[in-house]
């Protein structure tokens, strides 16, 4: 399989897909190189030149007016990465590792970290030859990035934590030696670039968005069979009802049905029953299933922008033109909020309360097929000699059990988030000030 050439600007969702659950092989694009390097001077000259700048020369969050040395950069780096290595609770799959580590990579290539471009290279080699972080999946509140998730990630970069490698969990820097991976040595400003970001939510957010996508395309299948089943008309269905309210999934999924019960001989044989219409969880599969997939469009493009971000603080940005050889970058180096999740939050919470809904239109339709009076002559509970045999009884109390969890795993996360700020005391004689400060 052909190398997917990250650049930080372009990666899909299909992309995504090939390379976290089926392999394909990542290598940093040479122009993304470039740009990595410039933004890596403009780094190094900051650090050189010892002026101030947030994560570089100073402390993080809190100590953000603690003046960091050259000599100590070093320091700090490891530091870092170990401070906020405290996650807890069950790891991340393998795919959601995969996934975390491709992002981190895809965003470092944009070239506004300043990191060196051997950062990047290291994480496309782990995800080439299988090295995989062990991940605790608790641990982030998504206002500051996914600082713990991710700095556990960054601790097998230098050969420090946990990762699984063909089969086995072993130590870190173990893991990286069997896989012939040379670890590094962090130097100014890469370990804030690693652990500062959204990778988490967003890798775990695409990994469902993906599933999401079959069982959209699934829900519409098995809905045109239970229709067909239960003897129901596909007058619903036609496109002059959906072109008057058109939303674009709504459309989509009545052609879809439309398509699907085509030809259908169970239709046929019902065609002129005196019903007008048919129950809810029938005549509206194509509001209901086509507001669904509305849903994971704006998901899709949501996560997508957020695949191709910088989202670490403080970003890079080299001065325009281009630089002579010999020549060193010049550029600012600007703090800002990239790090926070919010967007990613919403579309997720969205997301949960559409396959929420999806689930629960399913089950109305498994209620219709079982309950005898509703199922139009078919079995009770589509068991030969019901009574003796209970047939599906279950199942459909099952899926109501399940449909009930959703909705409370459907309540929204996101409403919950406070914007955390923050803050240091300052003794003035007798009194206190509290000034705050940003992260």
């Amino acid at each position: 399989m052909a190398a997917l050439h990250l650049n930080g600007n372009d990666l899909e969702l299909e992309s995504f897909e090939q390379v976290v659950l089926h392999r394909q092989p990542v290598l940093l694009e040479a122009e993304a190189r470039d740009r990595v390097v410039r933004a890596r001077e403009v780094v190094d000259a900051l650090v050189a030149g010892d002026r101030v700048a947030y994560a570089i020369t100073t402390g993080v969050g809190h100590l953000a007016d603690v003046r960091i040395s050259a000599t100590q950069a070093l320091e700090l780096q490891i530091n870092l990465v170990r401070s906020h290595a405290v996650g807890v609770g069950e790891p991340l799959s393998e795919a959601e590792s995969r996934g975390m580590m491709l992002l981190r990579a895809n965003s470092l290539a944009k070239g506004y970290s300043g990191v060196r471009a051997v950062v990047i290279d290291t994480l496309c080699n782990m995800l080439n030859r299988g090295v995989h972080p062990v991940i605790p999946s608790q641990g982030s509140v998504g206002a500051s990035g996914d600082l713990a998730p991710l700095a556990h990630l960054a601790l097998v970069l230098i050969g420090e934590g946990e990762s699984w490698f063909e089969g086995r969990m072993m130590d870190g820097g173990e893991a990286m030696k069997a896989a012939q991976i040379a670890t590094i040595r962090l130097e100014a400003k890469e370990a804030i670039s690693l652990i500062n970001g959204t990778q988490a939510m967003l890798a775990v957010g695409s990994l469902a968005l993906l599933e999401a996508r079959t069982l959209a395309v699934t829900a519409d299948v098995l809905g045109a069979i239970s229709l067909d089943t239960l003897q129901g008309t596909d007058v619903a269905f036609d496109e002059r009802i959906h072109q008057a309210r058109p939303h674009a999934g709504q459309v989509l999924v009545a052609k879809r049905l439309r398509t699907m019960l085509e030809g259908s001989l169970l239709r046929e044989r019902h065609r002129d029953c005196k019903r007008v219409q048919d129950a809810y969880s029938m005549r509206c599969i194509p509001q209901v299933h086509g507001a669904v997939l509305d849903v994971l469009a704006y998901a899709r493009q949501v996560f997508e922008t957020e695949m191709n971000s910088a989202v670490d603080n403080p970003l890079v940005f080299v001065k325009p033109g281009k630089v002579k050889a010999g020549e060193v970058a010049e550029g600012e180096v600007l703090s800002g909020g990239n790090f926070h999740g919010q967007p990613i939050a919403f579309a997720l919470d969205f997301l949960a309360i559409s396959i929420s809904a999806l689930a629960g239109i399913s089950e109305r339709r498994i209620e219709r097929l079982v309950n005898p009076a509703l199922s139009e002559g078919l079995p009770a509970f589509l068991a030969t000699g019901a009574g003796l045999n209970s047939g599906f009884m279950m199942p459909q109390v099952t899926a109501a059990a399940l449909v009930s969890e959703n909705k409370v795993l459907g309540h929204p996360a996101s409403v919950s988030a406070v914007a955390l700020e923050p803050f240091k005391t300052k003794a003035r004689g007798s009194e206190f000030t509290v000034e705050t400060m940003s992260t």
